[in-house]
């Protein structure tokens, strides 16, 4: 019998200990479809930052000699990773990680957590935005949101829904930026949730979901892990964001009925052993 050799991801991320989002979401998921899960964490909570208090360690300063082990290690990747970001110095660290670890056979997703709801986060200055759209250039796939879209292109936010057509011209020039791979996320419609899906040279794609409840917290992170888990296992990204969008509908649907307050996430072990 001829065995193929394990995938094996490097996610850059923080690692929050309550709260179902970061690292704590993508390890599980990522494993259970039987991809290796190596954390560089960016920072440690005790919880995610949408509760009242919290314990913060900044992991930045151990962050280089943390891959320069790896690096003596060598140790190589088909995945790598990257979710939110707390400075300029970690999205400096992240693109000479690339720089260090990107082989011909690595895909490379960005998660470009930068803000919502047409706002960007406090914690971003512009010459972190800067640097993020920097960092554009290494991706092969990427899943912003629309907020997160149009401050890579210094666009206005809308204020009103875009059409198909409007979304397909944000998503060529984000591809100018450097993906050939681009997943506009979370786009609200009428009751359903849309991800419009642009490959390069193909035509588009959107999967329309119907939104259940309140947004969570860790949905992004949960929904991006799986898109990166399927890409590096080489399924098609329709098929990737499919599975994403089905298996978080059925786990908000069952932490919807369990009452789980929003801060908690989403409850998604109960299903782990369907990806």
């Amino acid at each position: 019998m001829k065995f193929e050799k394990q995938k094996r991801i490097a996610i850059i991320n923080d690692l929050t200990g309550f709260g179902r989002c970061s690292i704590s979401v993508s390890l599980p998921i990522i494993s259970a479809m039987k991809i290796q899960c190596c954390p560089l964490p960016t920072a440690i909570l005790s919880a995610h930052t949408g509760f009242p208090n919290f314990f913060f360690d900044d992991y930045t300063p151990h962050m280089k000699a943390y891959m320069d082990n790896w690096k003596e290690l060598n140790i190589g990747f088909d995945g790598i990773y990257t979710g939110f970001l707390g400075s300029k110095e970690q999205i400096d660290i992240v693109i000479k990680f690339i720089q260090m670890f990107k082989a011909d056979n690595t895909t490379v997703i960005v998660d470009p957590v930068m803000g919502d709801h047409g706002k960007i986060y406090s914690t971003y200055t512009k010459e972190m935005c800067d640097e993020m759209k920097r960092l554009m250039q290494y991706a092969d796939v990427i899943t912003p949101n629309l907020t997160e879209a149009c401050r890579l292109l210094d666009i206005p936010y809308p204020n009103k829904d875009l059409t198909i057509v409007e979304l397909e011209t944000i998503a060529k020039k984000l591809h100018k930026l450097g993906p050939s791979k681009i997943v506009i996320t979370g786009l609200q419609n009428n009751g359903h949730i849309q991800n419009f899906i642009y490959e390069h040279n193909k035509p588009y794609n959107v999967i329309n979901v119907e939104k259940i409840g309140e947004d969570r917290s860790g949905t992004g992170d949960v929904f991006t892990s799986i898109v990166a888990a399927s890409t590096v296992k080489g399924e098609d990204l329709v098929a990737s964001v499919t599975k994403a969008t089905k298996f978080i509908s059925k786990t908000i649907e069952y932490t919807t009925k369990l009452g789980t307050p929003i801060h908690n996430g989403i409850c998604f072990e109960e299903y782990l052993t369907e990806l």
